[in-house]
C-alpha cells in the first residue's frame, strides 16, 4: 500500500475524516500518510479508506487490512487457494 494515494471516507474518529495524501508508512494497526499540512497517523480499524492507483479506486474497510503487511502475502495465497 506503500505509494498510493488515499483518503479517509469514513471513521470513528471525525478528525480523521477527509485526511487524504499519500501511504508513506504502515504497520500493523496505522498507516502513516503524506498530507499537505504534514503527516498524520491514521488508525487503521476504525476507518474506511479509498486508496487511489493510478485512473482506478478502490474502498477498502479497516478491519480488512488490520495486520502486518508481511502477513498479507499469507492471507492472499490462502485466500486464493480457497478459490481454486
Amino acid at each position: 500500500m506503500i505509494g498510493l494515494g488515499i483518503e479517509v471516507v469514513n471513521s470513528s474518529d471525525i478528525s480523521q475524516i477527509g485526511t487524504n495524501g499519500t501511504v508513506i508508512d504502515e504497520t500493523k494497526n496505522t498507516l502513516l500518510v503524506k498530507t499537505v499540512h504534514g503527516t498524520k497517523r491514521v488508525i487503521k480499524k476504525i476507518s474506511t479508506f479509498k486508496f487511489v492507483a493510478e485512473k482506478d479506486s478502490f474502498i477498502v474497510d479497516g478491519e480488512d487490512i488490520n495486520f502486518r503487511p508481511h502477513e498479507r502475502i499469507e492471507k492472499g495465497l490462502k485466500f486464493y487457494r480457497k478459490r481454486a
